[in-house]
């Protein structure tokens, strides 16, 4: 189980990532007619771009899935680095392209749902992978799964409020974004070393 328990962290982080791109694109292409016409060009670039950095991103992470932890830890920092370079790029988007306050609500908007949703999906599989472990030990597990879910919606309520001001900037915005993944980043961790402690060792 702690090899699994592992891999449970690095698959979410992974799949955080890939649920944040995937919503960034689809809410960067549903606002694609509304560019002007003098950006558009520009705009269709960009977008390609992230494309490709995302497949790109999911790709690393498939040849993963099947390596085991040493070759999670070896690859992270890439994974790191390439989505840090796709978040650098949806900011040149929006800087250049998005201006508009209504594309950078709307981005924001479903970037925060793909965030919420990946909180829930962690703690439903820490959920599953803990009731597979003997009750004695269970404890720890369920305090990290409620510190999760109460992580999970105390991020969701702070990117209510946001929604509703609606008049922040995209750098608010993506402040708001990275301190939920960062928080998201270390209750993950908690949750699965909560349950790597929780496991028998293997004989």
């Amino acid at each position: 189980m702690p090899e699994q328990s592992s891999m449970h962290f690095y698959l979410n982080w992974a799949k955080e990532r890939l649920d944040e791109m995937d919503a960034t694109l689809a809410s960067l292409e549903a606002k694609a007619g509304q560019v002007k016409a003098d950006s558009k060009i520009k705009a269709n670039q960009l977008r390609e771009d992230l494309q490709k950095r995302r497949d790109e991103f999911q790709a690393t992470v498939k040849k993963q899935v099947e390596a085991g932890e040493d070759a999670w830890e070896r690859t992270k920092s890439q994974l790191e680095s390439s989505w840090n370079d796709f978040e650098a790029q949806v900011k040149t988007y929006i800087d250049s392209v998005g201006k508009q306050a209504e594309q950078q609500q709307a981005t924001f908007r479903d970037v925060a749902a793909a965030q919420v949703k990946a909180w829930r999906e962690a703690a439903d599989n820490l959920h599953d992978a803990a009731t597979k472990v003997a009750a004695a030990r269970r404890a720890d597990i369920d305090a990290a799964l409620k510190q999760m879910k109460a992580d999970a919606s105390e991020a969701e309520a702070r990117f209510q409020k946001l929604k509703q001001a609606g008049s922040e900037s995209w750098a608010t915005f993506g402040t708001a974004l990275a301190e939920s993944r960062k928080a998201f980043d270390r209750a993950n961790q908690a949750a699965w070393d909560a349950l790597k402690r929780a496991s028998p060792p293997r004989t």
